[in-house]
């Protein structure tokens, strides 16, 4: 751990503000220029798209898909209603 060559810049880098998902600050260098590191969101490019991408619902939890899948259910039951008349 005491390499002379690459220690003390990586030392006295600033340190990554974000959490760690067991709660403690992450210790990774934050990017330069930024407050977090390249896996907490300081790499160029990372964030959110432009426009509002983020919003658009498709696959599982669409409008149409939740429609959908209530259909099915209310068909089940009934179809289980009829076989526990017979």
């Amino acid at each position: 751990m005491t390499h002379p060559r690459n220690t003390g810049p990586m030392r006295a880098a600033q340190r990554c503000g974000a959490k760690t998902r067991s709660g403690q600050p992450c210790r990774a260098p934050a990017a330069n220029g930024k407050g977090r590191c390249r896996m907490h969101g300081g790499a160029k490019g990372s964030g959110a798209p432009l426009g509002n991408q983020n919003a658009l619902k498709h696959g599982l939890y669409s409008r149409e898909h939740l429609g959908w899948r209530r259909e099915m259910n209310a068909l089940l039951r009934e179809i289980n209603d009829t076989l526990d008349e017979l």
